[in-house]
């Protein structure tokens, strides 16, 4: 499948000329990574927001608190609640804020592209509309600004229960600031074996603007998932230089259960397996490369086919539990080793409900009322 025959967005409207290979104006150095202060540097916060009327004042406020924000771009993706509005109570008068509507629900990637083209700061921090800051975040990672083009600090994890700043970091393991390169960021979003899944796809560094321009990138608009894994792959797959600052933990990620990616949908699995395919394309990967973008496109698959599993089980369609199985390796293990698990753990209720056809005690009293 080709890379082109994707959505890109405003990759045309970005694209400049340049060497379209790999990225070599930055000098990466195995010895210890001191930044300095880069006082001209600025950002453009950008939040995408769909039905965050409850927290995106609390967003806003984090980001206009950041001397070093330039500009703040809210993109209401077709809300049907009060963002927009509670996004206007929350502007500081300062004249950084803007906000723009989009008619329609469209997802995460559509709406940040779109701020994207509205927005000129040289550097690009993208922040959830349930997430925020910390005081001195952007200070923090701007520190680095002329080090890498892509600056990444762990994520602080805390349940939306929780008081402000209380939780646990995403990455466990802190150690000095260092650079991930392009086998080590996807090899950190497969789960497996004794290796700890790290999930820097899900990382909010601060993006340099020129390297997006240079080589035309933006989301790939058909992801509702895993968007951020995909630009950043592609970023580094073309020389970009991602620096990892595990030990500073100031963005707060708010774990709800309602949040998008917490209800995703098959559609949004199929497109993050399937952007491996378009990733595999990039000219100058290497045959290790390819190798572990095919592992990681098997991770999904087996998220995929386990879930289309579960579905089948829950109408009894015995052809639909079995076809997920007629998968290559590792596939049919996987969904073994799931299964199995499932059935020690509840053995008779999913007897009676799969074999028996007899609704579980959740479906029965559903059906009562």
């Amino acid at each position: 499948m080709s890379a082109t025959s994707f959505d890109y967005g405003f990759m045309s409207l970005m694209r400049a000329p340049g060497n379209p290979g790999r990225h070599l104006s930055l000098v990466r150095s195995a010895s210890r990574i001191e930044g300095a202060p880069s006082p001209a540097a600025e950002v453009t916060v950008i939040i995408a927001a769909y039905n965050s009327a409850g927290t995106i004042a609390r967003a806003i406020e984090s980001a206009l608190a950041e001397p070093e924000t330039a500009e703040l771009v809210v993109v209401d993706d077709g809300s049907s609640d009060d963002t927009i509005g509670q996004a206007q109570r929350a502007d500081d008068g300062s004249g950084r804020m803007k906000i723009l509507a989009q008619p329609v629900n469209r997802g995460p990637s559509v709406a940040r592209n779109r701020a994207l083209q509205n927005s000129t700061a040289p550097w690009i921090a993208i922040l959830d509309a349930d997430d925020f800051f910390l005081p001195g975040r952007l200070k923090s990672l701007l520190h680095y600004a002329d080090k890498a083009d892509f600056i990444a600090d762990n994520l602080l994890q805390v349940d939306e229960q929780a008081r402000d700043g209380e939780g646990s970091p995403l990455l466990h393991t802190i150690e000095p600031p260092r650079f991930v390169d392009f086998q080590q960021f996807v090899l950190a979003n497969i789960s497996g074996g004794k290796r700890e899944r790290a999930e820097y796809g899900i990382l909010k560094p601060l993006i340099r603007r020129s390297f997006l321009m240079d080589h035309a990138l933006a989301y790939r608009e058909n992801m509702r998932l895993g968007e951020d894994y995909e630009l950043y792959a592609r970023a580094l797959a073309l020389g970009g230089a991602f620096l990892l600052v595990s030990d500073q933990q100031k963005y707060v990620s708010v774990i709800r259960t309602a949040s998008l990616s917490g209800r995703h949908t098959e559609h949004d699995l199929e497109q993050l397996r399937d952007c491996d395919d378009a990733l595999a394309e990039i000219p100058g990967l290497s045959a290790r490369d390819k190798a572990i973008l095919r592992k990681h496109q098997l991770s999904i698959q087996c998220r995929l086919q386990w879930r289309l599993f579960l579905q089948a089980a829950k109408v009894r369609d015995l052809k639909g539990m079995v076809l997920p199985f007629i998968h290559p390796f590792p596939v049919p293990m996987y969904l073994a080793g799931l299964a199995g698990k499932q059935i020690l753990r509840e053995p008779w209720r999913l007897f009676k409900h799969v074999v028996l056809g007899r609704p579980t005690p959740q479906r029965a009293a559903a059906k009562a009322r």
